[in-house]
C-alpha cells in the first residue's frame, strides 16, 4: 500500500517542493520518517497518530515508512504534518487518493485533528506557483499570507476532517479571495513622522541626502541630542516599497515567524535596532541546524540601526563589511550553504566620548585623552570606510527644545527622495546597480562630471582634509546624490561643498581628535 502527497519546506528564504511518500507493509508496528527530517518533523509522528485517532480514523498498526523527497534536502518545521497524515489515510484505503495530487498540502496538526498555522507559508506557496501547482490547502490562519501570491486557489480549512471531505468531494469550499493590490496601496503606515523633530535642520538635511542615495550614516553627538529619534524616522522618508520588494521582506519575516497575524504583507520598510550585546549569529544569521536569517536580513530593503556603536563587539561589526559591499550574506555549514539577502541602509550612532559630553558647551567632559582614544579605536578603519556621511548632532538650544516642531512632514521629504531614486533607477537601467551608494570606480568616472569650479574646490578639500582615495570617491557619490535632489546633471560647486561638509575624517574618530 503506497501513497504520496505534495508539500513544501523552507531552505534559507526560499522553498523547495517536497513529495511525501508513504509505504505501509506488514511487520512490527513502527513509524519511520526518512529524508533528512529535523527534530520537529520527527516529533510529528505522535501528533499524526493522535490526530488520526481523534478524527475517527484508524491508525495502522503496521510498518509505516515515510520518505520526504528529495532525500538530500533538510526538512524542518511542522508544516509536513498534514500531508503525512493524509498519505497514511490514503495508503490504508480509508480516504480516496484520486484528488490528492491536485493540491499542495501544508499545516500543523493538533492532537484533536485541528489545523494550526505554520511559518514560511509565503516562500512555499511561491515555489508551488512556479512549479505549476494551482491549488493549496492550508490552515485558515495562513490564508491571507498564501493569497498574497495571486493566481492560486487557496483553500483555508480548520480541521483534518474538512481536508478529508475536500478530497472525497463532500466539501466544495470557495477559494479564499484577497485583494492584495488594494491592501498594498492602503496599508503603508508609520508610527512616527519627520515633522515631530525639533531643530537639527542640518542633520535632517543629511538624512534626506542619505535616503536619496542609500548612503550609510554615522551620527555623533551627546546623549539626548536626538540621534535615535532622527534615525527611527528615517524609514518614513525612504521611497515606498514596490510590491516585489514587499514580498521579499515578507518572506523573511514569514520564515522567522515574525509576520503579524493581521498583516499578511509587510508594506512599510523594516527598521531593526539590535542591542549591542547581539551575537555574531544574531547579527548576520546562522544558529544550530539549518541557518536562519539574522538582523541584517531582517533589515532587507530597510534600515539597520546600531546605537552606541563602540559598545558592539568588534568582530560582530567586522562581519558587516562584506554584506555592506555584496548586499547579501552566505552562511556555510559542513553540508549546506544558504544565501540570505542583506540590502540595507546602515545607520550608526555614538557619543563623542565615554561620558558623552566632549565638545558640549553645557556639560564638561570628564574623559581623559587616552580614554577618548581607546573609546573611538573600538571602531576599525575598514568599518568606518563603509560610512558615506558623518553627521554631528549637537545639543538642542533652550529655544529649540521649548519651541514647536518646524520640520517638514515625512511625506514631503519622501516625495523628493523618491524623485531622486527614480533618476538613479533610470541611470542604472540594465545594470545590477540601483542607487548612487552602489557605484563603482567606472560609474563614478562616467556619471560624476564636475564643473571647473567644483573640481577646484574638491582639489583644495583633498589637500586640506587629507582625503584618502576611498574618502574622495565617497564625496563624489554623495555629491552625485545631492545633484540628483537638485535635478542637476553635473556636479556643481554647491553640491561638492555640501558633500564635503557631510564627510568627516575617519582618522579623527580613530585617533580621538576633534571633529572638524
Amino acid at each position: 500500500m503506497f501513497a504520496k502527497a505534495l508539500s513544501g519546506a523552507v531552505l534559507g528564504i526560499d522553498a523547495s517542493l517536497i513529495e511525501v511518500q508513504c509505504d505501509i507493509a506488514m511487520g512490527l508496528p513502527n513509524f519511520t520518517i526518512v529524508g533528512l527530517p529535523q527534530k520537529e518533523v520527527q516529533e510529528s509522528r505522535e501528533r499524526i497518530r493522535s490526530a488520526i485517532k481523534n478524527t475517527g480514523y484508524e491508525f495502522p498498526m503496521k510498518r509505516i515508512t515515510a520518505n520526504l523527497a528529495p532525500a538530500d534536502v533538510p526538512k524542518e518545521g511542522v508544516g509536513l504534518d498534514l500531508p503525512l497524515a493524509l498519505a497514511i489515510l490514503v495508503a490504508t484505503g480509508q480516504v480516496s487518493g484520486e484528488k490528492l495530487s491536485e493540491y499542495l498540502l501544508l499545516g500543523e496538526l493538533s492532537l484533536d485533528g485541528g489545523l494550526r498555522p505554520v511559518h514560511g507559508v509565503l516562500p512555499i506557496v511561491l515555489a508551488a506557483k512556479n512549479f505549476g501547482i494551482t491549488s493549496v490547502v492550508l490552515p485558515a490562519g495562513n490564508a491571507k499570507e498564501a493569497a498574497i501570491v495571486g493566481d492560486l486557489k487557496v483553500y483555508p480549512l480548520s480541521h483534518l476532517r474538512e481536508v478529508v471531505a475536500l478530497l472525497e468531494g463532500q466539501l466544495v469550499p470557495k477559494p479564499f479571495e484577497f485583494d492584495r493590490e488594494s491592501y498594498f496601496a492602503t496599508e503603508r503606515m508609520y508610527e512616527c513622522d519627520f515633522q515631530e523633530i525639533k531643530g537639527q535642520e542640518q542633520a535632517k538635511r543629511a538624512l534626506e541626502v542619505a535616503a536619496a542615495g542609500a548612503h550609510n550614516v554615522l551620527l555623533i553627538g551627546p546623549p539626548g541630542s536626538g540621534k535615535s529619534m532622527l534615525t527611527k524616522r528615517l524609514p518614513t522618508i525612504l521611497p515606498d516599497l514596490t510590491l516585489e520588494e514587499a514580498i521579499e521582506v515578507t518572506k523573511i519575516y514569514s520564515i522567522m515567524g515574525l509576520l503579524p497575524t493581521d498583516r499578511p504583507l509587510l508594506t512599510a520598510r523594516p527598521f531593526r535596532a539590535p542591542h549591542h550585546t547581539v551575537s555574531y549569529a544574531g547579527m548576520v544569521g546562522g544558529g544550530h541546524g539549518t541557518p536562519r536569517p539574522g538582523e541584517i536580513s531582517l533589515a532587507h530593503h530597510g534600515v539597520l540601526f546600531l546605537d552606541e556603536l563602540p559598545e558592539f563587539e568588534r568582530y560582530v561589526l567586522e562581519t558587516l563589511r562584506q554584506p555592506l559591499e555584496e548586499r547579501s550574506i552566505t552562511i556555510s555549514r559542513a553540508t549546506i550553504a544558504v544565501n540570505f539577502p542583506a540590502n540595507f541602509m546602515l545607520v550608526t550612532a555614538m557619543n563623542p566620548c565615554p561620558c558623552g559630553h566632549l565638545g558640549d558647551p553645557k556639560k564638561p567632559c570628564r574623559c581623559g585623552p587616552l580614554e577618548i582614544r581607546r573609546y573611538r579605536k573600538r571602531i576599525s578603519g575598514p568599518f568606518l570606510d563603509r560610512i558615506d556621511i558623518f553627521i554631528e548632532v549637537p545639543r538642542l538650544t533652550k529655544e529649540e527644545l521649548m519651541g514647536k516642531p518646524t520640520g517638514e512632514p515625512s511625506s514631503q521629504v519622501r516625495e523628493r527622495v523618491a524623485v531622486a531614486r527614480a533618476t538613479q533607477h533610470r541611470r542604472f537601467a540594465g545594470k545590477r546597480l540601483f542607487t548612487n551608494a552602489q557605484m563603482g570606480l567606472s560609474e563614478i568616472r562616467r556619471l560624476c562630471p564636475l564643473e571647473p569650479a567644483a573640481q577646484g574646490l574638491l582639489e583644495r578639500a583633498i589637500e586640506h582634509y587629507s582625503l584618502s582615495a576611498r574618502a574622495y570617491h565617497r564625496v563624489l557619490k554623495v555629491a552625485r546624490t545631492i545633484a540628483d535632489l537638485a535635478h542637476s546633471d553635473t556636479l556643481q560647486t554647491a553640491h561638492v561643498a555640501e558633500a564635503i561638509q557631510h564627510r568627516r575624517s575617519e582618522e579623527s574618530v580613530l585617533e580621538g581628535g576633534v571633529w572638524s
